[in-house]
């Protein structure tokens, strides 16, 4: 009795495979088409996420807009360690359509941008704010210093990478030159240990 109601249990089971089989041909297609797009899309796209994220950045969405800036670069002079440099990019939407910027990035923590954060109207004009901190950034004699600010929005080409640079001086510690003129170090004494 088991014997016989398993094999009728598996001859309905092949009959049903069988005639779903016949009726799956719409269903394979699309199933086909389905994997060839999906093939397609990865095979057109970046394999690096990092990379993936940077183009949709770099692309403005909707219609784009040009912009004018009075200065691209803005040349601070030299000064003394820990001042604080500010400067403001002036700019014009000089195209047909509102500027929209989506994200003003500074190459580095010691740069902080502001921006507008509503449209700019065709024809009106708008500041992008740069401080720059020069705490820890000097040395005696002046360290040359070369910040960016990349802009990004519905900007012909995507972006535009603003610069600010100069030389930041510091006053030379003179216990450091007597230390140096001695042999003497300034330094913690590190314990080592033989391993065999």
């Amino acid at each position: 009795m088991k014997r016989v109601s398993l094999l009728l249990v598996v001859l309905f089971a092949t009959m049903f495979v069988m005639q779903s089989c016949k009726d799956d041909s719409k269903v394979k297609e699309s199933a086909r088409e389905q994997l060839a797009s999906a093939k397609d899309k990865v095979n057109n796209a970046t394999k690096n996420p990092k990379d993936i994220l940077k183009k949709q950045e770099a692309e403005p969405v909707g219609p784009t807009t040009t912009v004018k800036f009075e200065e691209m670069s803005y040349d601070f002079g030299k000064v003394m360690e820990g001042e604080i440099v500010e400067h403001d990019y002036k700019f014009k939407n000089t195209g047909t359509e509102p500027l929209v910027l989506k994200k003003v990035k500074a190459s580095c923590g010691c740069t902080v941008p502001t921006w507008p954060r509503n449209a700019i109207a065709p024809g009106e004009s708008g500041v992008i704010h740069a401080k720059f901190d020069t705490k820890r950034r000097g040395r005696p004699g002046g360290a040359p210093q070369n910040k960016s600010i990349t802009v990004t929005g519905n900007i012909d080409g995507g972006k535009v990478v603003l610069k600010l640079k100069g030389l930041v001086d510091k006053k030379e510690d003179p216990n450091a030159k007597k230390a140096a003129k001695n042999g003497k170090v300034n330094a913690k004494k590190v314990n080592t240990i033989k391993v065999k």
